[in-house]
């Protein structure tokens, strides 16, 4: 970077707790006295607000009514997969930021890749890469048996370099690979702390919102889960994708955490095969388990991510525990809301499981938050609980309140119409959801208490 830009600006450290600021780092803020909290910031021409003066409007700011904005639709692009497509709303809008994180090794570097070289037949784009060599993406794309001739290579690290060569290519989609590997001259601090990973991706940001280019970030994942960095960093984004995956599975599964151009919380499975991510076009049939025979502390539910009704199958187990506290496990699912169902089972239904160690499993990975499980999962646990199956075909969803009422749930034709779609004969639902027509084949059995639910089966 230039001289003149090296004294235009000025380093300081800011209290992430407090905001106070401090002219150098000491291991506790002076003001607020929390530890580790002083973080390096940059003011002067281009710290601050300056930094934005890409934006239209930024020169000088002027009033005008909400009403004189166009609202016209934006303009969508197809990521070449449906499922991506979905979980973004319906397609990449232009100028947009997208942060996708997950695992290592999970895949998200083979799906961008692989989006990539499908837009490059008709788009110009550019895969930025910070972490592997230039031979180790051809050899992965040659791998995937991708058509590469059209897409664009940068190996590079410096932010600045990154957007005067996007800025001179002109992208209309470009993938950093990753964030965490970015830094900006603008500070002194490693690659990967906080004030760089920050400061790279607000440059970033600024340059996708002037140029129209839209940006895939792609995120490291801390080892709880949740993206690395500083939370501020989901705030600058437009989007935010986690790509989730069971250690051993061949499934993938992306879901949209935020989403300023479409649904949250929208869902895309993908499997990984030799030739990389192919897209699952119907998710329910790989969540349930066709039994030969009917089996105890097996149901189907219809939960619904974002848009998409889903059928899964949460399965119980049911024991006899040695212990003097028996145990409550789950997954897929909360652990907190189980203990609340066994408390509503014996206070509305008399059956106490004081001395069962009671476990839940949502099969295929996937992470259910909705209450609509509340029913399918009591009716699994007391199935298995009395070592009998329950009917054939049945497929169950409803809300299960402290007073024992069965509550309604959001959507329940829809759920009802996918249950029916795949063949299910026996509806247990909440009568609030109940249809005036119940589809052909399917006879719905709607209940209002959780007695009701019991003399139904």
């Amino acid at each position: 970077m230039a001289q003149g830009s090296r004294k235009s600006s000025k380093s300081v450290y800011s209290c992430s707790a407090c905001g106070a600021t401090s002219p150098k780092w000491a291991g506790q803020c002076p003001d607020c006295k929390a530890w580790n909290t002083l973080e390096e910031t940059v003011t002067g021409s281009r710290g601050g607000l300056g930094r934005y003066t890409g934006y239209a409007g930024a020169s000088q700011t002027k009033v005008f009514p909400l009403a004189s904005v166009e609202t016209a639709s934006e303009a969508r692009r197809s990521c070449g997969s449906g499922e991506l497509d979905r979980v973004l709303g319906g397609g990449l809008v232009d100028g947009s930021v997208v942060l996708l994180g997950g695992d290592p090794g999970i895949g998200k570097s083979t799906l961008l890749i692989q989006t990539l070289a499908q837009l490059a037949r008709e788009i110009p784009t550019l895969y930025v890469s910070g972490e592997e060599s230039p031979r180790q993406i051809a050899l992965r794309a040659q791998r995937l048996g991708l058509q590469v001739e059209q897409l664009q290579l940068l190996p590079e690290t410096a932010i600045e370099r990154i957007i005067a060569t996007a800025e001179r290519e002109r992208p209309a989609v470009m993938v950093v690979d990753s964030i965490q590997t970015m830094y900006t001259e603008l500070l002194q601090s490693a690659p990967g702390s906080v004030s760089q990973v920050r400061e790279s991706t607000a440059q970033l940001v600024q340059f996708a919102k002037r140029s129209g280019t839209a940006v895939f970030l792609v995120g490291h994942v801390t080892k709880e889960g949740s993206l690395a960095g500083p939370r501020v960093l989901e705030h600058m984004v437009d989007t935010v994708l986690y790509f989730e995956g069971e250690v051993g599975s061949q499934f993938r599964l992306i879901r949209a955490i935020k989403n300023r151009f479409g649904a949250v919380n929208e869902l895309g499975v993908f499997a990984m095969t030799e030739k990389g991510l192919k897209e699952v076009s119907n998710p329910s049939a790989i969540f349930l388990s066709r039994h030969s025979q009917s089996v105890p502390g097996s149901v189907i539910l219809v939960t619904r991510e974002g848009t998409r009704p889903l059928l899964v199958e949460a399965q119980a187990l049911v024991d006899e525990s040695p212990l003097a506290n028996p145990r409550r496990v789950t997954l897929g699912l909360e652990q907190n809301r189980l203990s609340m169902l066994l408390a509503v089972l014996h206070r509305h239904c008399g059956i106490g499981m004081f001395d069962q160690d009671v476990y839940v499993n949502v099969v295929g990975g996937v992470r259910i938050t909705e209450t609509a499980a509340d029913l399918a999962v009591l009716l699994a646990v007391l199935s298995s609980f009395r070592d009998r199956p329950l009917p054939e075909g049945l497929v169950a969803f409803g809300e299960v309140g402290l007073t024992g009422e069965i509550r309604p749930v959001p959507n329940g034709q829809d759920r009802l119409r996918e249950a029916a779609k795949h063949g299910f004969k026996l509806a247990i639902l909440p009568k609030a959801n109940a249809p005036k027509q119940a589809p052909e084949g399917v006879r719905v059995v709607a209940v209002e208490r959780l007695a009701e639910v019991l003399d139904a089966i």
